[in-house]
């Protein structure tokens, strides 16, 4: 397979890419292509979550650290990380120049925060409540939070160029 392929020439092919090149894989090239921002979207929503669940139940359990100051921490780490890959493999729309990124920055800090709330309402209502398990409720929340955080990305954040925002 030529190296460009299915890509324009100015468009290189991404790790995730090569891999899906590999022989054993090439049948599921066609819909890797089809659908790539949402299969990249969802691998790295699974290792957000992984990230957020861990310094979550880390900060919580193993250091006795009250749950929405645990929450709120693993949020910003989950959201770092979700910010870089985000930029560098999901969307290939992204800001360019230092005024544009500081926009990109602070609409995907904006839904964040908006989807921090839905999580900490959640935390609130079925944890401090109504005395669910805490890290049940937080996986069930993380699941909401994706979606969620999905639609804001692809909607507002990173907007392919001629949509409005």
């Amino acid at each position: 397979m030529s190296e460009n392929q299915n890509t324009t020439p100015s468009e290189k092919k991404d790790i995730f890419d090569k891999i899906m090149s590999l022989p054993i894989l090439r049948l599921f090239e066609k819909p890797y292509r089809k659908f790539k921002d949402v299969l990249l979207y969802l691998f790295f929503g699974v290792l957000t979550t992984v990230i957020n669940l861990v310094t979550f139940w880390f900060l919580g359990t193993e250091l006795d650290l009250n749950i929405h100051l645990a929450n709120i921490v693993a949020w910003i780490v989950a959201v770092i990380f979700a910010y870089v890959t985000n930029r560098t493999w999901v969307f290939k729309e992204h800001a360019h120049g230092s005024k544009a990124i500081i926009k990109e920055i602070l609409g995907f800090g904006a839904g964040r925060l908006f989807t921090l709330g839905v999580e900490e309402v959640m935390l609130i209502v079925f944890v401090d409540i109504m005395k669910f398990n805490e890290n049940i409720v937080k996986l069930i929340g993380q699941v909401a939070v994706v979606v969620l955080n999905y639609i804001i990305s692809k909607l507002f954040v990173f907007k392919k160029k001629g949509e409005k925002k």
